[in-house]
């Protein structure tokens, strides 16, 4: 099975699916998934925007909303996480996952999934320690902090990842785990990024609770995004197991934006997104530790008067399996909840959305026998004739800055053609061997020889793309030109 993992994709959709296909006719390939590791950004219109934290130069729609509408459909199955830069209102009708347009599918909050036979994980959003043991509270209209926490990972996210026993074959975070660049070329990383040097010697740099991830999954692979450049490692086990790490770079031309890999799976058929039993016993089983509060709560550990372990027994699974029917085919269920972006009036683009209900989490609950933190707190405002008609947003939205979307210098990084490569097997391949500096090379030089294609294989791409007829361009940037997306202004040096 191929593979073509990206970087941060802000809301550059076409251009992504345009660039595996110009690689597909180049190297005479097939990709069979694609895999984004955050800043996906599915706004379905301009209310959308309003519930990103972001200043309001990047009030972008992207591409995104054809997807959405049934203009256009993913040419290839993709598979995302959420970042900082994310449609908040949207992901929070699918705490669980589930499809944001045909053929596109959200891991959730947290998740597993199976994907003929390779077991796929991931988490979204980043740290903020502040948020971490908070229940998922946030409602619209969000405030300077809801808007922001709204994704911040939990506590309880991490506890249930930690449940798991099974191989993770391919693991996906949008920030990078603490102390994975001590792993890699870190001479490297202090000259394209400078700016990091401080926090890598003092050992800020990266997500603390995905370093945990990391040392209890011990997943094949590893990929993430988030600071904005292209750093590849390995990390050796102490059980002598070794995860092979590689964070990309967002979409941009001459940026190592997007890697393609070749995995062997051992299911020949169509491609399909299965559901992970283990997984979906973990959540039955502590679904009575879901917190929807304002409030701090803390897991069960070994000193409480409660369970804390949860990795399922087989006869746990079996119980999980019988609500399913036995079948654990994800189904290809996905429905419209909000408006379509021609739907959408002027007087309509400048109020809030409503938080709508996903008839994907209320069926995949119900069949689980577990809870919907958004229903809980929708039910909760319901009764009490609550915010859900979309008010604006209050405070000075337009001085808002995000969350740390590192990339203060623009250079742009020149990089190879791609092509395709082959890496060992994740599923029979035992790795149990110590990582030597001549491995680490050696999977640096496989990880640079797949990189993003050049300035000139990307602006044919976007010769293409910008004929689309549809596009609406930037929300209040008539000043926008030629290439009408979210990072336009470094495009059109506006500034």
């Amino acid at each position: 099975m191929k593979i073509a993992v990206e970087g941060c994709a802000h809301g550059e959709l076409e251009i992504i699916y345009e660039t595996i296909k110009f690689i597909e006719d180049a190297e005479d390939i097939k990709v069979d998934l694609l895999i984004c590791c955050g800043d996906f950004q599915s706004t379905r219109n301009q209310q959308d925007l309003r519930c990103m934290a972001i200043p309001n130069k990047y009030y972008n729609l992207g591409s995104f909303y054809q997807y959405y509408n049934g203009e256009k459909k993913a040419p290839i199955l993709t598979i995302f996480i959420g970042g900082n830069h994310e449609a908040s209102n949207y992901l929070q009708e699918l705490p669980y996952g589930g499809w944001v347009a045909p053929n596109i599918y959200y891991l959730g909050y947290c998740g597993v999934i199976n994907v003929n036979g390779i077991r796929i994980g991931g988490i979204s959003g980043i740290y903020k320690g502040n948020d971490y043991f908070k229940g998922r509270y946030e409602i619209i209209p969000y405030d300077n902090n809801s808007i922001r926490s709204v994704y911040h990972i939990r506590q309880v996210d991490i506890f249930r990842l930690k449940q798991l026993s099974s191989n993770i074959d391919i693991f996906l975070s949008h920030e990078w785990p603490a102390g994975v660049c001590e792993y890699g070329n870190v001479v490297s990383l202090n000259k394209i990024k400078p700016f990091l040097r401080k926090d890598i010697e003092s050992g800020k740099l990266g997500n603390k609770p995905c370093e945990e991830l990391l040392k209890d999954l011990k997943p094949t692979y590893w990929f993430s995004a988030h600071l904005h450049c292209k750093f590849a490692a390995l990390i050796s086990h102490k059980d002598k197991k070794v995860t092979k790490f590689l964070a990309l770079d967002k979409c941009l031309p001459k940026r190592k934006f997007l890697q393609i890999f070749d995995v062997p799976h051992s299911d020949k058929k169509k491609i399909k997104l299965s559901y992970d039993l283990e997984w979906l016993t973990v959540l039955f089983l502590s679904n009575h530790l879901l917190h929807v509060k304002n409030s701090s709560i803390f897991m069960p550990g070994p000193t409480s008067n409660e369970r804390w372990q949860f990795t399922p027994t087989e006869e746990e699974k079996k119980i999980v399996l019988s609500k399913l029917n036995g079948d654990l085919l994800i189904p290809e269920n996905f429905t419209k909840t909000a408006p379509f972006q021609n739907e959408i009036t002027k007087e309509m683009a400048t109020q809030l959305p409503k938080l709508y209900r996903n008839s994907q989490t209320t069926h995949f609950c119900k069949r689980l026998g577990i809870s919907d933190p958004l229903e809980i707190v929708l039910t909760k405002y319901d009764q009490q004739n609550s915010v859900l008609s979309g008010s604006d947003l209050t405070g000075n939205w337009s001085d808002m800055e995000s969350d740390m979307d590192v990339d203060s210098s623009e250079n742009l990084i020149n990089c190879t053609s791609m092509k395709s490569i082959i890496l060992p097997d994740p599923i029979n391949s035992s790795s149990e061997v110590n990582v030597t500096d001549e491995q680490l090379r050696c999977f640096e030089s496989l990880a640079g020889s797949s990189d993003c294609m050049g300035q000139d294989n990307y602006e044919k791409s976007m010769e293409k793309v910008n004929k689309s007829d549809g596009f609406q361009g930037p929300v209040d940037s008539p000043t926008a030109k030629k290439f009408k997306r979210r990072n336009g202004s470094i495009y059109c040096n506006n500034d």
